[in-house]
């Protein structure tokens, strides 16, 4: 006999577990994302913030949907079946990069385009910091690919980050493949390209001056 004080659990193994697991941070994901969207909308919080948050909440959002492609036809039939309203957040990735760059009016699509690899090059490197990486032959390309991208941009010359982000290019290229950051250099180099962050979106939210000089390209 079922007693009523008894747990009622939405899964018997662990495989279902996980699935529920995976479910529930995706559903958070779009919940999250959707505010997101609404406070950008209602001038809640700027565009520097607003970015490389929604940036991130996108890149969460790709991840999740490739663990749970077995368990779900589609991201609308999920929203259906957890009774999910958030139609700000189903618009968002479906568009697949910021409001800021959807909308940007002084950038074409390239310049869009590359707006939002830079966003993700930072947060990939920034992530694997944060994982422990340490190698030079597993930061190394992810940091060269950054810099490169994040230099298209002719504002940049100006930017102390990436001076910061060039020295440590230097020093990595110093370094033998296996051999490793040490902890104070690597929470130093978080550090600088954490602050190259931030310096990119201010120049991107700056006066319309500013960002002209952002989204004109280089001259060769």
């Amino acid at each position: 006999m079922l007693s009523l004080d008894e747990e009622v659990r939405p899964y018997t193994t662990n495989t279902d577990r996980e699935k529920c697991s995976l479910q529930a941070t995706l559903f958070g994901i779009l919940v999250t994302l959707d505010f997101l969207e609404r406070a950008y909308v209602r001038d809640s919080i700027t565009a520097a913030e607003y970015s490389p948050a929604c940036t991130r909440l996108l890149s969460q959002y790709m991840t999740m949907l490739k663990l749970v492609k077995d368990s779900i036809s589609s991201i609308e039939e999920f929203m259906t079946r957890f009774r999910l309203d958030t139609p700000a957040a189903l618009h968002r990735v479906k568009v697949g990069v910021p409001a800021t760059v959807e909308h940007s009016s002084e950038a074409g699509p390239e310049t869009g385009k590359r707006i939002a690899e830079t966003t993700q090059n930072f947060i990939t490197f920034m992530d694997a910091l944060k994982l422990r990486l340490r190698a030079k032959d597993q930061l190394h390309p992810i940091l060269q690919e950054l810099v490169t991208g994040y230099a298209r941009f002719k504002g940049s010359k100006e930017w102390e980050g990436r001076s910061r982000m060039v020295g440590w290019l230097i020093t990595l290229n110093g370094m033998k493949a296996s051999e490793e950051l040490t902890e104070e250099q690597s929470r130093q180099l978080l550090f600088d390209v954490d602050y190259a962050y931030a310096e990119f979106f201010r120049s991107l939210s700056g006066d319309k001056n500013d960002r002209d000089d952002v989204f004109r390209a280089p001259s060769h």
